[in-house]
């Protein structure tokens, strides 16, 4: 782009030309700008796996809403996550799902296995502190811990990875993972992985409650410190 930097998320164009046909963009607007990117990643999804995979989740998209026919069309969604998450897994017809959760969501993975075996899934879940690693073997000093004077096992992001490709699982769900063991995973595992949810420890593991109170509730964040 010409050494401009591509800021999608300050647009302020409200006919986008990555929505509408006839749309525009502001300067700088990688949907104008970036199009030997566009053309090398549209042959991507030539591969007939990749292909596929990208068909089916935007048909997953869609099947979300109701009364799609409608005009004119207003957005009534009606799957959660969970409900995305078998149906996709269904349409794919992925039978074995690897898990790789938080040690303190572990009431919450064991939920999700639950249901997910309920409607016939093979479920692997790998504890972020398999091993029993303690986080010494990483340099972590004893005051750096969250209970100091404790014994406490390190996240071992890259032993999930390797166990879940071992276990050749056919589709992967992050729960929980702190920030940056999430990154190591992404980073070993060899299949495809989604997101069920991410650590929040203040909000619930509701990260979106902190943006939509940031002008108000929250608004401390939004100052430099």
């Amino acid at each position: 782009m010409d050494g401009m930097t591509c800021r999608c998320a300050k647009c302020a164009v409200a006919e986008k030309i990555c929505l509408l046909e006839n749309g525009r963009g502001p300067k700088g607007c990688p949907t104008q700008n970036e199009t030997e990117s566009l053309k090398d990643a549209l042959k991507e999804y030539d591969a007939l796996d990749l292909k596929e995979f990208a068909r089916i989740a935007s048909v997953q998209e869609g099947s979300c809403y109701a009364y799609r026919d409608a005009k004119p069309f207003v957005m009534i969604p009606t799957k959660s996550r969970i409900e995305e998450l078998i149906e996709f897994s269904q349409r794919m017809g992925y039978k074995r799902l690897g898990m790789a959760f938080c040690g303190g969501l572990t009431h919450e993975a064991s939920l999700l296995s639950e249901i997910l075996e309920k409607h016939g899934f093979e479920v692997v879940s790998v504890s972020c502190k398999v091993g029993g690693v303690p986080k010494e073997r990483i340099g972590v000093k004893d005051e750096e811990k969250m209970r100091i004077g404790q014994f406490e096992s390190m996240c071992n992001p890259i032993t999930q990875a390797r166990i879940l490709n071992k276990a050749k699982t056919d589709f992967n769900i992050m729960l929980g993972l702190c920030i940056g063991h999430d990154s190591l995973f992404l980073k070993y595992i060899d299949g495809l992985t989604t997101v069920f949810a991410v650590k929040d420890r203040v909000t619930g593991h509701n990260p979106m409650a902190a943006l939509y109170t940031s002008r108000s509730y929250y608004q401390r964040i939004m100052k430099k410190e």
